[in-house]
């Protein structure tokens, strides 16, 4: 009796709401720590994670409160940090694993579609694999090609692994909570120009909408700009400028690429009749283009427009002087609204 009573307090105890001023990296790292003080079999390991703290400092202090044993630092292989994770997973742990910048994670990438996506299902649900791939993605802080991909393709494309996309401090420690929880593996795309964003955060679980949950950021009733990641805030941004030209702006952020929330977006959308899907990743094949057709399929009869896309142009990333030419911007979104077949245009 005494164990239960013990164990519901400690439930209780991990489930208050506390709220903290927090970066996203600040956030991250305190999802890390709280995840990893509950539970010994979390895992965080990767390029300079350990006493360095990561590139962007996002696991600052984790070796020192916990050793080298839960948070530590591997070879430049990022294909080899890939498949120690499978096989720490397959024998219980929950590892988190950093790929320190986007396109760093390629060379794991067979690993990941291969052999992380397909263990649940080629096992019938025998083996899972819960593990954590944090991925610092996308552009905006004037980083070179291979530090500033946008390539969440890629991974939603791949059965089997979910995809998530926080744009706030808040959801950032949301979500990778409930990544680090869940029981299927998760890309966890962490928008670096973000990173330094700061905002009241909820601590605990439970608080926040958990993977597969859009949210709608602002109200509107003139259009609906989708966004996920680093394009909320430009999004909302848009939404602001259009607002003093007397158009109202709702924006949704998807926050949970895969699973996703054709409930919210589509109610969203269905509201306005009207609908500009904003992302920095090129247009083509892209998730921007999947949310489009999803949409276009599902609102068709309430749609006053054809759907509209702001994305990055289908280049490689360019150089870091350039790279605004690149990014959605205010002034894109505003023009893609324009071109929405307004009645009084």
């Amino acid at each position: 009796m005494e164990r239960e009573t013990a164990n519901e307090m400690a439930n209780e105890t991990a489930h208050e709401v506390g709220h903290e001023k927090l970066s996203m990296a600040q956030a991250i790292n305190r999802a890390l720590r709280d995840a990893m003080a509950e539970d010994p079999t979390v895992l965080m390991f990767g390029e300079d994670v350990g006493p360095l703290g990561g590139v962007f400092r996002v696991t600052d202090g984790l070796t020192a409160e916990f050793g080298e044993d839960r948070c530590f630092d591997t070879p430049l292989a990022e294909s080899g940090i890939a498949g120690f994770a499978v096989g720490l997973a397959m024998n219980g742990m929950r590892p988190v694993i950093e790929m320190q910048f986007d396109a760093f994670g390629y060379p794991a990438f067979e690993q990941v579609v291969s052999h992380i996506a397909k263990m649940r299902n080629r096992t019938r649900g025998q083996v899972q694999l819960p593990l954590v791939i944090r991925l610092p993605y996308a552009g905006g802080i004037g980083g070179v090609e291979h530090h500033c991909d946008s390539s969440e393709a890629y991974y939603a494309h791949t059965p089997g692994l979910h995809v998530l996309a926080p744009s706030t401090p808040s959801d950032a420690y949301a979500l990778m909570r409930e990544a680090i929880a869940s029981p299927d593996p998760v890309v966890f795309l962490e928008p670096k120009k973000l990173y330094w964003a700061k905002d009241e955060v909820a601590l605990g679980r439970g608080h926040e909408p958990g993977i597969g949950k859009a949210v709608v950021r602002r109200p509107g009733t003139d259009a609906t700009l989708i966004a996920y990641g680093p394009s909320v805030p430009v999004a909302l941004e848009a939404a602001e400028a259009a607002q003093r030209d007397g158009r109202s702006l709702q924006v949704v952020d998807v926050r949970s690429i895969v699973p996703f929330d054709d409930a919210t977006v589509c109610a969203a959308v269905e509201s306005t009749g009207r609908a500009v899907v904003v992302a920095e990743a090129s247009g083509f094949a892209s998730v921007a283009s999947e949310i489009a057709a999803r949409v276009s399929e599902r609102c068709f009869h309430s749609l006053s427009a054809p759907v509209r896309r702001v994305t990055g142009f289908d280049i490689p990333f360019p150089p870091p002087k350039l790279e605004h030419f690149q990014l959605p911007s205010v002034d894109r979104i505003l023009d893609a609204v324009d071109d929405l077949q307004w009645e009084d245009a």
